[in-house]
Parts: C-alpha cells; sequence; structure tokens
C-alpha cells in the first residue's frame, strides 16, 4: 500500500487544478478583505512535516495572489499567514527547519486536534486538509463492547461511518472560517454503493484482520487481543460526505469530484 506522503503528493497534484478553478470562481476576495487587515489567513490541518504541506501552502497562496490581481486588487494583494497543524506528538521542529527561504507567507504552528477548536471566530480565510480526515480521534466505545450489536470481533476496520468526528470537525470549521472563505478536504473514499469490504482498503484491512486472527490460531497472540484491535480510521463515500456536510447547514458544496491519484490507490473524493 502507499504510504502518506507518496498519496498526500499524489492527492496535492491531482487536485491542484481543482483548487485553482475553485479559488478563481468562489473566493469572494472583496469580502474577505474588508474584514482581515490586510493579512490572509490559511490553516492545514494534519500538515505533517513536509514538504507536501509546503507544496500545497505555496499553490494556494498563488491561486489567491492570481485571483487579486484578476480582481484588480493588486494594489491590496494581502500578506499571507499559514497556520501548521497536527498534533502535540508532530515533529515540528522537522516542519519550521525544513521551511522553504523564499516562502511568501509567514508560518505558524498550531499543535491540537482538528476535532476541536484551534483557532478564534471567523479569523481563517482558507482550510486545507489532505489525508487526514479519514483518521478518527479515537475507536468507538461500541466496537470494544462485546454486548455491541456493532462488536468488530476478527476486524481491524470499520464498515459503517462514525459520524461523530467529521460532524465535531465541520462544526469548528463553521465557526473559525470567515464569511466568504473556503475550505478544502482531501481524502481518499470509495464509490457510492461499494460495500468497504470490496474497496482496496477494506480488503487490504480484511486481510490484515485475518493474518491477525491467523497469529492468534498459532498461539502468537490472543482473540481477545485481536478483538480489540481497531485502526482508527474511515474512508467515507461521497454520498456519506453530502449528507454530512448537508447537516452541518454552515457550508454548501460547490464542487465535489472524484479522482484516482496513482496507481493501486482508492477513489480521491476533494
Amino acid at each position: 500500500m502507499n504510504d502518506i506522503p507518496s498519496m498526500q503528493r499524489a492527492g496535492a497534484n491531482a487536485v491542484k487544478a481543482i483548487i485553482d478553478d475553485v479559488i478563481a470562481e468562489k473566493l469572494d476576495v472583496e469580502k474577505i478583505f474588508s474584514g482581515s487587515k490586510g493579512t490572509f489567513r490559511i490553516a492545514d490541518l494534519g500538515c505533517s512535516v513536509g514538504p507536501n504541506t509546503f507544496i500545497a501552502m505555496q499553490n494556494i497562496t498563488d491561486a489567491v495572489q492570481q485571483k487579486y490581481q484578476s480582481q484588480g486588487l493588486a494594489f491590496e494583494m494581502p500578506e499571507f499567514q499559514v497556520f501548521f497543524n497536527d498534533h502535540a506528538s508532530n515533529d515540528f521542529n522537522t516542519l519550521f527547519v525544513s521551511l522553504p527561504p523564499e516562502r511568501s507567507y509567514f508560518a505558524t504552528g498550531v499543535p491540537g486536534s482538528f476535532h476541536g477548536r484551534l483557532f478564534p471566530n471567523f479569523s481563517l480565510d482558507f482550510v486545507y486538509s489532505s489525508y487526514a480526515l479519514q483518521c478518527l480521534s479515537k475507536v468507538s466505545e461500541e466496537l470494544l463492547n462485546k454486548n455491541s450489536a456493532v462488536w468488530n470481533k476478527g476486524r481491524v476496520h470499520y464498515a459503517s461511518a462514525p459520524d461523530e468526528d467529521i460532524t465535531a470537525f465541520l462544526d469548528c470549521r463553521a465557526k473559525e472560517l470567515m464569511v466568504g472563505g473556503l475550505l478544502v478536504l482531501i481524502m481518499p473514499g470509495v464509490p457510492n454503493g461499494i460495500p468497504h469490504a470490496s474497496a482496496l482498503t477494506g480488503a487490504i484491512f480484511d486481510f490484515l484482520g485475518q493474518c491477525l486472527m491467523g497469529m492468534a490460531k498459532e498461539g502468537l497472540i490472543s482473540e481477545a487481543q485481536v478483538d480489540t484491535f481497531n485502526l482508527p480510521v474511515y474512508f467515507a463515500s461521497p454520498k456519506e460526505m453530502t449528507q454530512l456536510v448537508e447537516r452541518n447547514e454552515c457550508f454548501s458544496i460547490e464542487r465535489m469530484e472524484i479522482t484516482l491519484p496513482c496507481a493501486g490507490a482508492d477513489d480521491l473524493i476533494v
């Protein structure tokens, strides 16, 4: 299976043109500039340590600059501030040492979970997250309860959507984004109507579960250990994401596309 940084890079390359188009068509720079005091603020949620985040942030700032120029606002070009967010355990030292010296933005680190609040109300103009939202904050308690209908015996992944994390993410971003701002999410997903076990990631996780059960039968680990081991990841379908966004009622989906960024990968939802 492709490693996450490689998939992030492939995903960023696959959606660059989409992001450029959305910024050109949908970003309301006049409304944003009137309340931004000359600074355009971008957040990369789940940034890791680079270099993919640097490529994505430069692409976004370039597209925003082009938008200002196309609107005849080159004389009001804002300064850019980028907030790099990830868990506190992320190697922020490596991130900051690796910052491009010729970058066109001021850089700030923001440790913490993006499933909760990270920024003040209406303080961001653009939020970006790539290959991060599929990671859940925790394993559902129901999966650890033997008496639960969703007890995950012998399996290591989710077969149905745990809505709480994505709902919390959207609720927090709705408070933090300026009116007229944009939220861009890049995440691996599965096609509508396809059982998760039939998708590539589902097949891989099923194989992992079978391997662990095989180890349990050989006495290398216990079945109880397998039953209580669940990977905190979930790959949503476009339909599921649409329902969650519509339920939030603070965002409108301006554009959603499905792409295949690299060989051997599942579909990518943008």
